[in-house]
């Protein structure tokens, strides 16, 4: 590493992408020859279950820029996240993932900008392609839900890849928060942002982990970090049908006393009990959630562990 120039820090997670690794590292070496700063490259395997390990320490032996963090388990990609950040030295970091969606040709404009004094890069995709209409339609709908309910502008079609600047490194450093919502924690540090735009590639090789069930409790866990507002629907929903039982309520003691009441009514009052029991189950859930956030919290547990850190300077 050269002395006296100011320090690029890459972080990539990965996980099970060995069909990907060689051709990321190859393309990130290329682009940082444009980028006139000393650079690290640091690799996060969570918990990887084929070679993809081995093919990065085997290149790391002719690339004295590579150091692989392995992680003792697979904890997510937000934590291998995190647990990058907290290893970067850099000046300036950038966060990419490993399959090539994102270019690494990009970092020397974000880089730019950075130098024109932006705490904060962010990539936003203009096309996503490779992903199919309901990925898009239900990001596109997720962003808008999120965006409506929370204090923190969360910008719309932008993933991780991002340059972030020591100062704002070092203010993400100080959120601990177990249930790690990336997206919003780099929204709301703040620091001055702006973003660049870009065209999505679709996956250089493999197969996503991102399936709809994680990517379902991915948009809960965002939202339920970032507002409070389902907890405040809940109540809303709560008091109104109330309000509307006791209305009900009293129209039908006046109309027994007025005008008596035979046995009828049976399918209106099933309708009435599956309705109620409906808007409470669903605001028990939403307490639910809220509550097992804080059981986690309440842990204090270790947000990862690194099993071995590998790099050329430990030879």
């Amino acid at each position: 590493m050269q002395k006296n120039k100011e320090l690029l820090s890459i972080i990539i997670p990965f996980y099970n992408e060995q069909e990907v690794i060689e051709e990321c590292q190859k393309r990130l070496s290329s682009a940082v020859e444009k980028i006139d700063m000393a650079v690290e490259m640091i690799y996060i395997n969570d918990g990887s279950q084929d070679n993809s390990l081995a093919i990065l320490a085997e290149m790391m032996e002719s690339d004295s820029r590579i150091k692989i963090l392995d992680l003792s388990r697979n904890f997510g990609k937000e934590t291998a996240m995190t647990a990058g950040i907290d290893e970067a030295k850099g000046d300036a970091v950038i966060v990419i993932d490993a399959d090539l969606q994102d270019p690494p040709e990009l970092m020397a404009e974000m880089v730019e900008k950075w130098r024109e004094g932006y705490d904060v890069v962010y990539a936003k995709r203009v096309e996503r392609k490779g992903e199919s209409f309901m990925k898009k339609l239900t990001a596109g709908l997720f962003y808008k839900l999120i965006n409506k309910i929370s204090d923190t502008e969360i910008p719309e079609n932008v993933g991780d890849f991002r340059l972030m600047s020591r100062q704002a490194v070092d203010a993400l450093n100080q959120v601990r928060e177990r249930k790690r919502f990336m997206k919003g924690l780099f929204a709301w540090i703040g620091f001055s942002q702006i973003a660049i735009e870009y065209s999505r590639d679709p996956r250089f090789a493999g197969e996503t982990n991102w399936n709809y069930k994680k990517l379902l409790k991915f948009a809960v866990e965002g939202i339920s970090s970032f507002t409070q507002e389902p907890l405040r629907l809940a109540t809303y929903a709560g008091f109104m049908t109330a309000f509307g039982a006791f209305v009900l309520g009293l129209y039908f003691i006046i109309k027994t006393l007025i005008f008596g009441e035979a046995t009828q009514g049976f399918p209106t009052l099933i309708t009435v009990i599956l309705f109620f029991s409906g808007v409470q189950l669903l605001s028990i859930g939403i307490l639910g959630e809220y509550i097992g956030h804080m059981f986690i919290e309440s842990k204090q547990r270790p947000l990862y562990f690194i099993k071995k850190t590998y790099s050329k300077s430990d030879d």
